[in-house]
């Protein structure tokens, strides 16, 4: 992951602690340091509640892009809208469930959760199928309609 130096950066620029963020997200202040340091994966729920107080896109955060914010953007995560377009795109792109979880090392029955929407997809999951298909983390969480973000750089598979 390489979401650590953009939020930090971030954080420090608002002037939050990391403290306030961790109170925020209901969490000890030494998890919060584990997750901005990339010592732990941030859980995803826990990312989106932080780029909506930042007031930033995840895919900014996950360096994808340089722009910070889409137009519109829907702040909740609907577990069944992220799981329907998860799934649109794994037909769209003629993928079968298999070819997908091996794709990004994962079990087949976690795409089977995911686009059932009975669990929100992993930090790591979503990042990996953005950056090697080149959509949006926003679009695939149902935050935009925006598929692709809008890369300032290369990015490689």
């Amino acid at each position: 992951m390489i979401y650590k130096k953009r939020l930090k950066e971030l954080r420090e620029r608002i002037g939050i602690t990391q403290n306030e963020l961790a109170q925020d997200l209901n969490i000890d202040y030494k998890t919060f340091s584990h997750y901005e340091n990339e010592d732990v994966i941030f859980p995803l729920k826990h990312l989106v509640i932080i780029c909506n107080k930042l007031n930033v896109s995840l895919d900014y955060i996950f360096n994808f892009t340089d722009r910070k914010q889409y137009d519109s953007i829907t702040k909740d995560l609907d577990y069944q809208e992220v799981g329907k377009r998860l799934k649109k795109f794994r037909l769209d792109n003629k993928l079968t469930q298999v070819k997908l979880a091996t794709k990004i090392n994962i079990a087949k029955s976690m795409i089977g959760a995911y686009e059932h929407g009975d669990y929100l997809i992993s930090t790591h999951a979503l990042y990996t199928i953005c950056k090697k298909y080149n959509i949006s983390a926003d679009y695939l969480l149902g935050r935009t309609n925006i598929k692709n973000f809008f890369p300032s750089k290369k990015l490689s598979n």
